[in-house]
């Protein structure tokens, strides 16, 4: 992966965010901090495995598959209502920085934004706490909690990520998820030395994680360079909100969608138990996905930089570029299923249930087109096709939940497996129609200010 961000910065990091950046001291450092980026997303996927890994060696069959139904309640909730604000921020900050204009990102209309999404979100679920509560969790009051808090402490964590991704400080970016999945992982290993005990102690480690992350706070303050508004900022906040808000509502759809293809199988499958074994199996897809949001994330704000600046063939180089590393990834992983795969998982996670290594290799298969469909959703979002995109990634997503529903495979997790592929690689074909469309004269980026 690190030969991967090279190649975008030899691609061509904007010319005017070069010359900034070199009067800064930034430009000189913009490869070693992607680098740094690559390091801390790989190591919190690996941090994430291991974290499940010893929870599965720790509790209980139930306990564990109520911890993975927390995850996944979780991480849909989150993706859905604060990475779309995320990707906003990184998106237009990234092209402002590429056009010249270093300051002014006033925060407010993104802030309104997540402040919106989140209040909807605790208005829902402090309503629905006797359903999530006892349908989800079993009646577990400290489980619910605990999905209430963590969804809380994740709004500041992930408007940060936005804010760094936007100016390119992936060193601190990647100290972020780093500090988050390290204090994350510390909870079932104290419960696996007897520190602690149970499925709260285990999954406290899911509202510790956010708050940990924000130790890179302090960092970025230093690197903020202060700018006031210009006197027609409320004028240009009443149109940046409608413009803004219609972006981060198509990526709020492609989030829901994508969390449907990682956490659909997980919720219709009949008890916990079988919910955490085909968990435990998309593993194999959601560890490489956190592992290449290191790209994805300097992804954008690079292709919208370059679409500002450089036109076609840079931007359609760089998609090259990510999709070939991609391809090589999967296909390794693939392979390295076929040859190892039940026994790595029986070790890692142990079950009475067998897995099969052709449907471990075919889970990698749809991790491979489901990390390419993110490739050209991030170039679909920099030429401002957001709503086509969303588009693509619902229809997508109801057809994986269509199949989970219909009793064309008896077994749970096969039809989990084949499911997944088949609605990663429906995905992959339509962005990939939308990528081949002529791009817009002028992608008009949603203003963050």
């Amino acid at each position: 992966m690190a030969s991967s961000t090279e190649a975008w910065s030899d691609g061509g990091v904007p010319a005017s965010a070069e010359g900034d950046a070199g009067a800064t001291g930034e430009g000189r450092s913009f490869g070693s901090g992607a680098r740094l980026l690559s390091i801390g997303i790989a190591a919190t996927g690996l941090f994430t495995f291991a974290y499940f890994s010893v929870a599965k060696h720790v509790l209980s069959d139930d306990q564990y598959g109520r911890v993975s139904l927390l995850w996944s309640v979780l991480f849909v909730t989150m993706s859905v209502i604060y990475r779309p604000v995320e990707q906003l921020l990184s998106r237009t900050i990234a092209d402002r920085r590429a056009r010249g204009i270093e300051g002014g990102h006033s925060l407010r209309v993104p802030a309104m934004i997540q402040a919106s999404f989140a209040a909807v979100f605790l208005v829902i679920a402090l309503a629905a706490r006797g359903p999530i509560q006892d349908g989800l969790f079993d009646g577990e009051a400290s489980l619910y909690w605990i999905l209430i808090g963590a969804t809380v402490a994740y709004a500041a964590s992930y408007f940060a990520r936005g804010y760094l991704a936007g100016h390119q400080w992936f060193g601190l970016y990647g100290g972020l998820v780093l500090f988050e999945s390290l204090s994350r992982f510390c909870f079932p290993v104290a419960v696996a030395v007897g520190l602690a005990t149970g499925e709260t102690a285990v999954a406290l480690g899911l509202v510790a994680a956010p708050l940990a992350s924000l130790l890179v706070i302090p960092w970025a303050l230093r690197r903020h360079e202060a700018a006031s508004p210009a006197a027609g900022a409320a004028a240009r906040d009443r149109g940046a909100m409608r413009e803004s808000a219609g972006f981060a509502g198509a990526v709020a759809a492609i989030q829901l969608a994508e969390q449907t293809l990682l956490n659909a199988a997980v919720l219709l499958v009949a008890d916990s138990t079988k919910a955490g074994i085909v968990f435990s199996a998309l593993l194999i897809a959601r560890a490489p996905l956190q592992l290449f949001q290191a790209v994805q994330t300097s992804l954008l704000p690079h292709l919208a930089g370059l679409e500002a600046t450089e036109g076609h063939a840079a931007f359609a180089r760089a998609i090259r570029q990510t999709v070939l590393v991609i391809a090589g990834f999967a296909g390794a992983v693939a392979l390295g299923l076929l040859a190892i795969g039940p026994f790595v998982m029986d070790t890692l996670f142990p079950s009475d249930t067998h897995y099969g290594r052709v449907g471990l290799a075919v889970i990698a298969v749809g991790m491979g087109l489901h990390l390419t469909a993110g490739t050209l959703n991030q170039a679909a979002l920099a030429r401002g096709r957001a709503h086509h995109a969303a588009a693509a990634w619902l229809v997508a997503a109801g057809a994986f939940v269509a199949w989970m529903l219909l009793p064309v495979v008896d077994d749970e997790l096969t039809r989990a497996e084949v499911g997944y592929a088949g609605a990663a690689g429906l995905l992959c074909v339509l962005l990939y129609v939308l990528y081949r469309r002529p791009a817009p004269s002028a992608a008009a980026a949603p203003a963050a200010s």
